[in-house]
Parts: C-alpha cells; structure tokens; sequence
C-alpha cells in the first residue's frame, strides 16, 4: 500500500501564492511525498512519503524523518493538532493515530470496530476528529462521515445521505465539516463540494460542477479555499492524471481566483496545506518525464 514513483517520474512540492505565484521547493525521483501539511510556526511541511513521517523546511534543505515508534506504515491522511506539536495520523493497518512532531511513541485512538478510519480533519479545540469510515476495509462500498473523540471512545455517524464521501475538515470556527460527496448526483464518482453542521443540519452543496471536485480546505482565516478538481468522469481520486488545484473565495466557490494545473491527483492535496498566515499553500506534483507542472 506504499506509493512509489514510477520510472521517469519525479515528485515536486510546491508551494503557492494567494496572489498566483508557485514555487518550486523540493524535487525528488526517491520518495514520492504526499499531502503537506504547514507546521504552526510557518517554518515546515509536513508529509508523509515511504510509509514514513518527513519534515522538510520551506526555505531550504532536504526532508527528515520524524522518527516515529509503535505505528504501522503511513497513508496521506495525515492533520496537526492545533497545539502544533502533535499530528494525528492515519495508518495502513485502518487506525488513527496521535503522536508528537518531535518523534517517539504513537498512541492508538481508533477501537477495533470492524472498519478502516481515514483522518481528515481535527476541530479547532483539538477535541474531536473527523474521518472516513469503511465498512470492514471493503472499498467497494462508501465512505461515511463520522466522528470520534480525539483520545478515543464511541464513533458517531453524520448522515450525508447515500454515495461516498471523503476529505472532512472542520471549519476555523468549529461550526461545520466541509467535505466532497456524491449525495448530489446518481452518476458514479462525481463528487462535488458540499458542507453540513456538526450536529448533522443545513447539509448544503457548495457548488454545482461538471468536473469531479475533492478535498475543500478552507484557510485558517476562513475566507479563502482550495480543492483539487478531476476530469469529469474520474471515479475516485486516482494518481497520474491531469488535475487542477483551485482556489476560491469562501464567498463565491464557483469563480475560481486562480488555478494550477499539473500531474498529479491522490497524494497532491489530500490535507489541509496551508500556512498558518493564510497566505500560502503547498500541494505535490508528479510529473512524468513528458509532461509539464504549469500553472494557469
């Protein structure tokens, strides 16, 4: 279940501007990264890549790994702890876990309830987390939306009606979970964006597309967003296919401020990446040896 590079194929982490820009940060044909997340003091990322936790500072060097123990091989669903110093964590085992960004021993917060638990999100308070549960592993069936206390105990259900969902993130102001879901439409895969109150009310659709849209993050301020958009038809969120990473105002998610595109998709920007000021996020690029990461 560790993702490798293909040959000719290379891994890029970048990092992008609110105002348009991107910057090239680091570039490997070794380990294929995923999914940054932004450390609270704006000095990191944090990815995972082989099975393993890396820090890599934005300004210069090369990624280290955080030297974790007691925890079976990574996925890319991985969300800091408000605090700053611990990360939750999803491992391939189905269980989530927390453990600090200096290193040591991780501790087990999922029960052994018969399902996969995929972390996406951790309410502002740092009490409860937000994952996607999957019946016995199966994934032929769909995500649903549940909930946990950060130190463990009962899971609760928020009903989003029928279809895989994916990517729940809370809102800075702890109020809402913002997700992608195919509630909306009966044709397989096409996800689209959409948000629902903790307490399971006001479930809306954010916009209405004809690309498959995933994984809304919104910035720590709140007034600004990101999300990877899928060629129409896509199901799932497959590796090496043209992608674009999206931003838009909170305000307007259909007019896109800016969009970069590249090649990339799973592992791109399956978490939360943004800096803590709200001005910057980083996402990952797999080019392959023909083709181009640009932005639009």
């Amino acid at each position: 279940m560790i993702r490798t590079l293909q040959p000719g194929q290379r891994c890029e982490v970048w990092i992008a501007s609110v105002t348009g820009e991107s910057q090239l940060v680091y570039t490997t044909d070794d380990v294929l990264l995923e999914a940054p997340n932004w450390t609270l003091d704006g000095s990191s990322l944090v990815l995972n890549g082989d099975g393993k936790l890396w820090t890599l500072d934005v300004s210069e060097g090369e990624p280290t790994e955080v030297p974790l123990s007691g925890i079976p091989d990574l996925n890319n669903d991985h969300v800091l702890a408000p605090d700053g110093t611990g990360i939750f964590l999803s491992a391939n085992d189905g269980h989530i876990y927390r453990a600090l960004l200096d290193g040591g021993p991780a501790q087990r917060i999922t029960g052994d309830d018969g399902g996969f638990h995929f972390l996406h999100g951790v309410s502002p308070d740092g009490s409860q987390l937000a994952y996607v549960g999957i019946e016995a592993g199966d994934f032929t069936q769909p995500g649903r939306l549940m909930t946990i206390a950060s130190d463990g105990g009962a899971t609760a259900a928020v009903d989003v009606g029928a279809g895989h969902c994916d990517g729940p993130e809370y809102s800075p102001d702890g109020k809402w979970l913002y997700l992608n879901t195919e509630s909306f439409t009966s044709t397989p895969g096409h996800a689209q964006l959409a948000r629902i109150q903790v307490d399971g009310g006001g479930f809306e659709r954010l916009l209405e597309s004809d690309t498959v849209d995933w994984f809304p993050h919104l910035s720590p301020d709140g007034q600004l967003a990101t999300c990877i958009r899928f060629p129409s038809g896509t199901v799932g969120h497959p590796a090496d296919l043209p992608v674009g990473v999206v931003l838009v105002s909170t305000d307007d998610w259909t007019t896109p401020l800016h969009t970069w595109p590249l090649f990339g998709g799973q592992g791109t920007l399956n978490v939360n990446s943004w800096s803590p000021d709200s001005t910057r996020f980083a996402y990952v690029a797999y080019p392959l040896s023909d083709s181009e990461t640009t932005k639009d």
